[in-house]
């Protein structure tokens, strides 16, 4: 009895605590009130926006390429001797002034050849000389020849006419006749030797002239035994010692010139044709191509060397294209050239413009006034995210006139003083409700980049 008394005990414990529960949730589920309808609220978007600006935009195109000098000279022996003198500072790297002997070759051999010559050349002149005198000399016996046979043959017509009269013998006209014929062979005789005298001049004015022209390559092979550094230069290769034979065609000093200094960086076409006024005209004369397009293109640049401590820059000019465009990467060479890379140089500022440096070259075309531009990061395709009076915003599209690295230029269908989305949306509608927030910091970099007042990156 008691057992089951226990059971209907914790029978009760259990059912009367579930039975309140049930009643009580029974209860709340019927007094409950509906859910609340709410209005529907229209989402806003934060975003960050730019005022498309119109500026004067500067169009420029990056390159690469290795710095080289203006001009190289090669020392190339002219002459062969032993070399008797090498300038004490003549040696790779150096820096030595235009008009520094350089090297100096044994020159007494060449002093004995134009010595040799020189005499040869009295010799000739003294022949000459000998010449005139003869020449003065035979015409004088010419005269007295002639003179005297003159009077001979006076003297033959008389006795042939005593010979006629019976007064002197035959004899004695013979013999006469014998001394006329003796002078006019003296007299033929002088006029062939006064024949052949200009012959003789002939001949020894062109000896004397030969001479002369050896003189002349004699003396400059002696000039050529000393060399001399043709422009302030620096010496980048010495290839002969002091005491040695230095042979005639060989290669002895390279040296290259301070004054210029020329990079030549490859550029995309399509990013140079940018650079270039749309309605360039240039002359058909090959000749005046160059200075033409230095003329209206207006072209200039800057040469930039980058560091782990910044950069250092160099300003340039434009001097020329290259010849052919690389089939590999489609760039052209645009050769630029910075005057007195080393003047310019400030100890542990900045580096002179050395051979081999490889730099980055910024070529800036001239201005375009009025140009509307956007952020690159702001354009889609061929459509630009804008908002407009009521915070909305409008997916336009616009026409592009050409794109820089940070920047584009938008030649139709945006206007300047616009807002234009610079955030990424990832589900952009248009007409969907913003809330733009000027980035101030982007405007800024926006114009500074557009403009040309800092490096593109």
């Amino acid at each position: 009895m008691r057992k089951f008394l226990r059971r209907v005990v914790r029978l009760l414990l259990f059912v009367v605590p579930v039975a309140l529960g049930l009643g009580v949730v029974g209860y709340a589920l019927q007094n409950r009130e509906g859910p609340q309808r709410l209005p529907p609220e229209e989402r806003t978007t934060p975003v960050r926006v730019v005022t498309a600006p119109a500026v004067d935009v500067v169009p420029r195109a990056l390159g690469y390429g290795s710095a080289i000098p203006g001009r190289s000279w090669e020392a190339v022996g002219e002459v062969s001797g032993t070399v008797i003198y090498r300038h004490p500072e003549l040696e790779k790297g150096a820096v030595l002034r235009a008009g520094t002997e350089l090297l100096r070759i044994d020159p007494t051999d060449y002093r004995l050849a134009v010595a040799q010559i020189e005499a040869s050349i009295r010799s000739t002149e003294a022949q000459l000389a000998v010449l005139d005198v003869r020449a003065s000399n035979t015409r004088r016996s010419l005269a007295i020849e002639e003179r005297s046979i003159d009077l001979a043959r006076k003297e033959l017509e008389r006795k042939q006419s005593l010979v006629k009269q019976g007064t002197i013998s035959r004899a004695a006209v013979d013999q006469e006749e014998r001394a006329v014929l003796v002078g006019e062979q003296a007299v033929q005789s002088l006029r062939n030797s006064m024949n052949l005298l200009p012959a003789e001049r002939s001949v020894l004015e062109a000896t004397l002239d030969q001479l002369k022209a050896q003189l002349e390559t004699a003396r400059r092979n002696l000039e050529r035994t000393t060399i001399v550094a043709p422009f302030h230069c620096r010496i980048a290769e010495v290839n002969v010692e002091q005491a040695q034979f230095a042979a005639q065609g060989k290669v002895l000093v390279v040296a290259d010139s301070l004054d210029v200094a020329e990079v030549t960086a490859q550029v995309p076409v399509g990013t140079l044709l940018t650079l270039l006024p749309r309605n360039l005209d240039l002359p058909l004369d090959p000749g005046a191509t160059m200075p033409r397009i230095r003329e209206v293109a207006g072209l200039d640049a800057i040469v930039r060397l980058r560091t782990g401590r910044g950069h250092t820059e160099w300003q340039a000019r434009f001097a020329r294209m290259s010849d052919t465009v690389d089939p590999r990467t489609r760039t052209v060479g645009v050769i630029v050239a910075v005057d007195d890379p080393y003047r310019q140089a400030l100890p542990g500022e900045r580096p002179p413009l050395v051979k081999n440096m490889y730099v980055e070259v910024e070529v800036r075309g001239q201005p375009r006034p009025g140009a509307v531009v956007i952020p690159r990061g702001a354009l889609y395709g061929r459509e630009v995210r804008t908002v407009d009076s009521e915070d909305r915003l409008r997916i336009r599209e616009v026409e592009v006139d050409f794109i820089q690295t940070n920047f584009v230029v938008i030649a139709s269908g945006l206007e300047a003083g616009e807002r234009v989305v610079v955030s990424d949306l990832p589900f952009a509608a248009d007409g969907m409700r913003l809330a733009p927030v000027d980035d101030e910091e982007a405007q800024a970099a926006l114009v500074a980049e557009a403009v040309g007042e800092t490096p593109v990156q």
